[in-house]
């Protein structure tokens, strides 16, 4: 019988981060490739490697770090995971979700998730940064859903409502801080596929037809059991290339990392912006 990862696997992990800082983090954070340097504007840091910790699956993709930063950012108490877990990586969902239970039973009420994407919508361009205002899951849609098991009734109910997986008032505050900011901010739905090959051009023409506009192999369990857990989710995703609809161009993780580059900028301003208003 296939085996999930238990409240007391999550408690245990938590505890551990728990007795290793020093505050309470009011706000999660999850940096996608290329997106890291975040972390880097945290004040008094604390890290945390993904091995240090208890039943914790480490990071192996380039980009990715690999560990907890814990301080403060903008007067809030933040904890960002310096990169993330991929279903891709021979994970379960479980363990792909495993740092979100963990914020969940460390008192996290908010998390910001980013991305690095693939442009499905013909306008948007390497550089954008896309304001996720939902999304479509194949990943879950078909049975790897990482709610997927016995239940953890004491964080969510059996059948959480996805109706609005990204949270509107976070989401109008970005908006906000973009225009102050005079930061270009489209936005659309993204796609969560499981990876790690990238799409052929029959497969986003696909997409597109579904209501997609940009693509990548990460986030959406995150945000699932985000929201099973009660967390309010703003989402953000890296437009990193072009659509290749026609197959004349070919996609690269090192065109991915490149692109964040110039996408990091724009990202810190609305995020920071979004921190200094929010009450907590």
């Amino acid at each position: 019988m296939e085996k999930f990862l238990s409240l007391e696997q999550i408690d245990e992990a938590a505890n551990f981060i728990r007795s290793r800082i020093t505050a309470s983090p009011q706000i999660g954070m999850i940096l996608g490739s290329g997106l890291g340097s975040l972390a880097d504007l945290i004040e008094a840091p604390q890290f945390i490697e993904f091995a240090e910790i208890p039943f914790c699956p480490v990071s192996t993709v380039e980009g990715h770090k690999g560990r907890l930063v814990i301080g403060k950012l903008e007067g809030k108490q933040v904890m960002v995971l310096q990169g993330r877990i991929h279903y891709y990586e021979g994970y379960s969902m479980d363990q792909v979700t495993f740092p979100v239970r963990v914020m969940q039973r460390l008192g996290v009420e908010y998390l910001i998730v980013t991305n690095a994407a693939g442009a499905i919508h013909p306008s948007y361009m390497p550089g954008d940064v896309m304001l996720i205002t939902d999304h479509i899951s194949l990943m879950t849609m078909t049975g790897a859903n990482p709610l997927r098991g016995p239940n953890l009734r004491e964080v969510g109910e059996r059948f959480p409502d996805m109706s609005q997986a990204y949270d509107r008032p976070l989401m109008a505050l970005a908006r906000e801080v973009a225009a102050q900011e005079g930061v270009s901010l489209c936005e659309g739905v993204y796609i969560g596929l499981a990876g790690p090959s990238y799409e052929t051009p029959a497969d986003l023409r696909f997409l597109r037809v579904i209501g997609a506009d940009a693509v990548g192999m990460s986030t959406v369990p995150e945000v699932i059991v985000a929201r099973h857990g009660g967390m309010r989710v703003l989402g953000f995703s890296g437009i990193s290339n072009k659509a290749n609809l026609d197959g004349n161009t070919i996609t690269t993780h090192e065109e991915v990392l490149k692109a964040g580059e110039i996408i990091v900028p724009k990202l810190q301003k609305i995020i920071l912006g979004v921190l200094r208003k929010l009450s907590v």
